[in-house]
């Protein structure tokens, strides 16, 4: 999955029927404009009422593993335990990484919590 999908504002005019479309298939997007990143399309459903847009925010960084489980935690104000119960609520795999990257992620988490 990409992190976003990027979109011109000339794209917005000609093509926004793929931009409601992948919004519907939960894809977040960024309208640019001149080049710099103007709009954020984030797609109402259910998450999004029932968490607010921080947490699905978190959720998707973690699902494009563009956050680690640590960061996305924070992002979403939650302690990593209740972030992982609601990843797991959302039908998202907590840990879904190679072998050698679950220990970078472990030590990541063990940082933030100040267990380290």
């Amino acid at each position: 999955m990409q992190p976003f999908e990027v979109y011109t504002a000339r794209d917005l005019r000609n093509r926004s029927g793929e931009l409601l479309k992948h919004a519907a298939e939960g894809s977040i997007g960024i309208i640019t404009k001149h080049g710099k990143p103007s709009v954020l399309t984030i797609p109402f459903d259910a998450h999004l009422l029932q968490h607010g847009i921080h947490r699905v925010l978190a959720l998707h960084m973690v699902r494009s593993r563009q956050l680690t489980l640590a960061q996305a935690a924070k992002l979403a104000e939650m302690d990593l335990s209740s972030f992982i119960e609601l990843l797991g609520a959302s039908g998202i795999d907590a840990v879904d990484y190679p072998p050698e990257e679950l220990g970078q992620e472990l030590e990541s988490a063990l940082a933030a919590s100040g267990h380290c």
